[in-house]
């Protein structure tokens, strides 16, 4: 399905580069903090956590078959033995936090449950491990929880035992609705399947309904696109994340059960997300940074207009929440100036934690350009715009970035000051391109391999 790519811009961007879930991205991580350098950043982030305290992820790897344009850390099972020593593990690494830091309870503002399936465990599963962990943490008042689902595999009975600890927030995975597509990826699922949990979250005084879809997918047609976008808008969540697709085979060898043949690229690729986005605009969605969309009554749409929007591994978020704990295989924590990713293998984590250690498998320590460039790469996420007239914002990679630039902003893709970079309308759909003019170890250590997705 390669078109030829008749538009000059899209020629021009549609590179391989990062989507920026941190500065410095991960293949870029060359310094590994030691399990005492690491405590000590959480410690100081708590410190300067004010009124947010921490935001706490949870990895589920577990899911009954494998989704093909997956790039996540999954185990493939159907047994549910695993489950028990696994929740073992989860609550004993959060037990080596409380100790190192010397909180019988650590306070959080944002709990996210990602995977993986979550819904994986069954209602008494996920008691056992909610219960454990409320032993443990303290949620702030207005502390916000929130979980992945797989529509296929949730059931009311598990929405009650979330919503009973605080659950309020529901991302089903819907990714796209024609039955040709579904097959190829291994993701076969109703509207009926969609509309049940939907409705059931809702019922269960759920407020934040979110989809994720996927554009870009293999066999993909405008004509189908539009069709889930019908359903989309017959269901109506409050967010929608439209992801381009990542095909990375190289990383996840489940994508070669396609070709870059049955792919839209391009041109075609970028004309569904156009398609997309134009539907959602005239439903009421309103665009938020890179890929997602909201209405006006969502808290996420709230966070942009207000300027508290902030962007981390668990994606676009409502206020600035920092530290983030990693909990459970390949999970990755982030204190500020400081990341850490566990064991990505699932026996390894399990081995570490039972032996007391922090199961930290790689890192990385940011160094003073490391932050300022983060933080302008951040405001172009959240805020599509960024500024170096200040101390703190300048490096000497900073003050060359206008001619990095340049170029988009001779396609209009950018608006420069003397020390400022604005995206514009234009430029929304090349945001990564515009942050990478801002990444000093992309620009000095160009891969000599397939590292990134495209960009376009």
């Amino acid at each position: 399905m390669n078109a030829t790519l008749a538009d000059p811009l899209i020629a021009k961007y549609d590179v391989a580069g990062p989507r920026y879930t941190s500065y410095p991205t991960v293949p870029y991580w060359d310094v590994t903090p030691s399990a005492g350098q690491w405590i000590e950043h959480i410690r100081d982030a708590l410190g300067a956590a004010g009124d947010h305290g921490a935001a706490i992820y949870l990895h589920i790897p577990f899911c009954r078959a494998l989704c093909t344009f997956c790039g996540c850390n999954t185990r493939i099972t159907r047994s549910h033995s695993f489950i028990p020593p696994y929740i073992q593990s989860l609550l004993a690494e959060l037990d080596l936090y409380r100790g190192h830091l010397g909180a019988s309870k650590l306070e959080f503002g944002e709990l996210h449950f990602g995977g993986g399936t979550p819904t994986f465990l069954t209602p008494e599963e996920l008691e056992s491990l909610l219960k454990g962990l409320f032993e443990r943490l303290q949620p702030r008042a207005d502390a916000v929880a929130s979980i992945e689902v797989d529509p296929r595999v949730t059931t009311s009975a598990q929405l009650e035992v979330l919503a009973r600890y605080g659950f309020r927030r529901i991302s089903l995975g819907v990714q796209d609705f024609d039955p040709r597509v579904q097959d190829i990826v291994n993701r076969v699922q109703s509207e009926a399947q969609v509309r049940e949990v939907t409705l059931a979250a809702r019922a269960l005084g759920y407020h934040s309904v979110n989809f994720d879809l996927i554009y870009g997918l293999p066999l993909q047609t405008l004509a189908s696109v539009d069709a889930t976008m019908d359903a989309v808008c017959r269901l109506r969540p409050d967010r929608i994340a439209l992801y381009g697709y990542a095909h990375v085979p190289w990383i996840k060898p489940g994508q070669r059960r396609f070709t870059e043949i049955d792919l839209p690229e391009g041109e075609q690729k970028r004309a569904l997300y156009e398609l997309g986005r134009q539907r959602l605009e005239r439903e009421g969605y309103r665009e938020i940074g890179l890929d997602h969309f909201a209405l006006e009554t969502d808290s996420l749409w709230q966070a942009l207009t207000s300027g508290t929007l902030h962007r981390n591994f668990m994606g676009y978020t409502t206020a600035f929440t920092r530290p983030m704990i990693g909990l459970g295989v390949s999970s990755i924590g982030d204190a500020g100036d400081a990341f850490a990713q566990n064991e990505k293998d699932l026996q390894r984590y399990q081995e570490r934690v039972a032996l007391g250690e922090l199961p930290i498998q790689r890192g990385h320590l940011l160094d003073p350009e490391d932050q300022v460039l983060r933080r302008h790469i951040l405001r172009l996420m959240t805020r599509l715009e960024t500024h170096w007239d200040e101390p703190d914002d300048y490096t000497d990679f900073v003050a060359t970035a206008a001619q990095r630039l340049a170029e988009p902003a001779a396609d209009g893709l950018v608006e420069l000051g003397a020390a400022s970079c604005t995206v514009t309308e234009k430029g929304r759909g090349y945001l990564r391109n515009i942050c990478m003019a801002f990444d000093a170890r992309l620009a000095r250590r160009m891969p000599d391999k397939a590292l990134f997705s495209r960009t376009v």
